[in-house]
């Protein structure tokens, strides 16, 4: 292979997988806190895009992008009150079903918004016809945008779960929920944050990456299958692990268009699925016991 094009293939594997390792790191936040995997992930990456391509049009595009964040976290802590708080140790199976109706939902509501029309935010340095050289390959400067503040987001995440109080709290839940409600700590609260945190951070993803990717309704879906494969494939709850398993979804797909059809690439993230699912369950890099936040 042309050494120029390898590096173009690596670094568009190396950008779409830290998308869907922040999508899996936003299963993981909710997982860990509650014991809920949340098929609504997707939705939160799609709301954050739309939003701030509304916004966009009365306001500058970084206040656009963080009041479409703020929109966003303000949806997610409404699912878990009005959907999930009132609920008494609901069994996972209706857990998942309630969370892919609300998914269904929100994308209908977006559908009667914003219509099938494709959006785009604006390449927040140039345009889609600029490009700068790194080893060789060609990309546009929003690929080092999303990487950047993806890298950004694991790192801050990591930092807030080990320095901050909210952090420790909900790692105290995380490890166990009793013990921590007995040290005085409102178990109620740190869930509904777990929510506006993974819907937060879902949101930015899907601000930075519009502008390549483009938003539309329903991308939502498949954005929600490869991050729950990425969250499996490092092991659900290791949060850590789900970056190193997001590159390494994302080059796997960039690559294999060397190989199948493009047509067929949707299939390798399904395909990588049920592999782990059948041959390890709990992951490359997670243990048979689900691991927690403390491994963020």
């Amino acid at each position: 292979m042309n050494p120029d094009l390898f590096f173009q293939y690596l670094l568009a594997g190396v950008t779409y997988g830290f998308l869907y390792a922040i999508v899996a790191i936003g299963f993981n936040i909710i997982y860990n806190t509650t014991g809920i995997i949340n098929f609504a992930q997707g939705e939160f990456v799609m709301l954050g895009g739309m939003f701030a391509i509304s916004l966009n049009n009365v306001l500058p595009l970084p206040l656009a992008i963080a009041a479409a964040v703020a929109l966003t976290m303000i949806i997610g802590a409404l699912l878990e009150v009005i959907f999930i708080r009132w609920l008494k140790s609901p069994s996972v199976l209706r857990m998942i079903i309630i969370t892919i109706g609300l998914s269904i939902i929100i994308r209908e509501l977006a559908l009667h918004f914003w219509g099938e029309t494709v959006y785009s935010l604006p390449y927040f340095i140039g345009n889609e016809l600029s490009t700068i050289t790194i080893l060789g390959a060609k990309v546009s400067p929003q690929v080092l945008w999303v990487i950047g503040v993806s890298t950004i987001m694991v790192t801050a995440l990591s930092l807030f779960f080990r320095f901050t109080s909210i952090g420790q709290q909900m790692r105290a839940c995380s490890s166990n929920r009793l013990a921590a409600q007995l040290c005085g700590i409102n178990a109620k609260n740190m869930v509904t944050f777990s929510f506006m945190l993974s819907a937060g951070i879902g949101a930015l993803a899907g601000c930075v990456i519009s502008p390549i990717t483009y938003t539309q309704y329903d991308i939502g879906p498949g954005l929600a299958i490869k991050g729950f494969t990425v969250a499996i494939l490092g092991g659900l709850g290791n949060s850590m692990a789900a970056v190193i398993a997001g590159l390494l979804l994302g080059l796997i797909e960039s690559f294999s268009i060397t190989v199948i059809p493009l047509a067929f690439q949707e299939a390798v993230s399904i395909s990588i699925l049920l592999l782990i699912l059948f041959v390890r369950p709990h992951g490359l890099f997670g243990r048979s016991e689900t691991a927690s936040l403390k491994e963020f």
